[in-house]
């Protein structure tokens, strides 16, 4: 049996008026609501008096690889009671939005196990419009059952790159799945969005891992009495990165000081451009990044140390055998590394217990840092579309 477009949009209240397939645009659909009547917002009175049509054009759920416009006509009507004129509701599209609901949520759940900038590309959207559908979904991302749920993650995400938007995320870190998204990454709203799970869920929570920030610990110690805290090892890294990019600023900056011409044009061609040669996993260099590496190391042996520092460094996290491994390796590279990373070594040895607590479970926040900038897919889950 050969379904119509109208069983096939599966829109309640929709009659389907026209479709066109249209090059550059895709599958176009007029629709409007069958019913010749609305319901006044102002005093709930039944109107059959249309004043005028009103002609929307909708981003919608694609059919295959077919994007679809729904060319909706959203009937304005003239209330005879207040005498008002109002817009007919349509249930399955947002206030002043541009995509249906159930694309918001397709979309949500695609940045979920992406991130922003890709899922921009990938379906033609700006990351405003996306950052804008996060926002939307922030009360109640998906309905999750929590009755399991022992490890969480606290974190957030960047809503739009460089502009300082962020929400709070909330993550079952056993699943992978998010349980909250929170307007603010700030302690009282990210409180009042721990205290909705209830108290039966945060007493059964054994573990919680977070950034380094003291308000998150503080609150997770106020309000989960069988918790033991993990620093996410992703935001220890993070530092040491931050200090390793630092001191690779500096040195382009000295060099750019020196009188002695040749050796100031083979420091900085050396060090030009190696931001990501620097800081990106070893491993995963392109060959021409590794060449770059080698330039760098070549021309300042300060930097190349660093580098190796930060590769052992990242190796502790990735190969400790145990908690004991994980702490003794620790503890050695703080003694080895202190003299190039101060900072980081005095970040992480007032968060020693929380970042040594990672070897235990090796419990990391991983997932909603692919949110912010990795490619790689970290969590699926299932989304019902109305």
């Amino acid at each position: 049996m050969k379904l119509s477009v109208e069983q096939i949009l599966n829109l309640q209240e929709m009659k389907v008026l026209n479709s066109d397939e249209i090059e550059g645009l895709g599958l176009v659909i007029e629709i409007q609501r069958d019913s010749e009547c609305a319901r006044c917002p102002r005093c709930e009175v039944l109107s059959y008096s249309k004043h005028q049509n009103h002609w929307r054009m909708v981003k919608d759920l694609p059919w295959g690889k077919n994007e679809v416009l729904l060319r909706i006509n959203r009937r304005q009507f003239r209330c005879k009671k207040c005498g008002q004129v109002f817009s007919e509701e349509l249930e399955f599209i947002g206030q002043q939005r541009g995509y249906t609901k159930r694309l918001a949520k397709k979309i949500v759940s695609e940045v979920i196990e992406s991130n922003v900038n890709s899922v921009a590309r990938r379906n033609d959207m700006t990351s405003e419009e996306i950052a804008t559908m996060l926002s939307d979904e922030i009360s109640n991302i998906l309905e999750t059952d929590l009755s399991q749920v022992k490890r969480i993650g606290i974190d957030e995400i960047s809503l739009v790159k460089g502009k300082g938007k962020y929400v709070g995320v909330i993550v079952d870190l056993d699943t992978n799945r998010p349980i909250k998204l929170v307007e603010s990454r700030n302690q009282l709203e990210m409180r009042e969005a721990l205290l909705e799970l209830g108290y039966n869920i945060l007493n059964q929570i054994v573990e919680v891992s977070i950034d380094l920030w003291k308000p998150y610990k503080s609150l997770v110690l106020q309000l989960m009495p069988n918790v033991d805290v993990t620093a996410d090892r992703f935001h220890v890294m993070k530092q040491v990165n931050e200090e390793l990019d630092a001191a690779r600023k500096s040195e382009k900056n000295a060099a750019k000081q020196l009188t002695d011409e040749e050796n100031k044009n083979e420091i900085l061609a050396g060090i030009n451009k190696s931001k990501y040669a620097l800081l990106k996993n070893e491993d995963n260099l392109t060959i021409k990044q590794k060449e770059k590496l080698e330039m760098v190391q070549k021309v300042s042996p300060n930097l190349e140390k660093m580098h190796l520092l930060k590769e052992e460094f990242r190796d502790i996290f990735d190969h400790a055998e145990s908690w004991g491994d994980g702490v003794i390796k620790l503890l050695d590279w703080m003694y080895d590394a202190v003299a190039y990373f101060p900072k980081s070594i005095g970040t992480i040895s007032r968060w020693f217990g929380e970042v040594a607590g990672y070897f235990d479970q090796k419990t990391s926040n991983g997932a909603v840092e692919g949110i912010n900038g990795s490619t790689a897919p970290f969590m699926i889950f299932s989304v019902k579309y109305p």
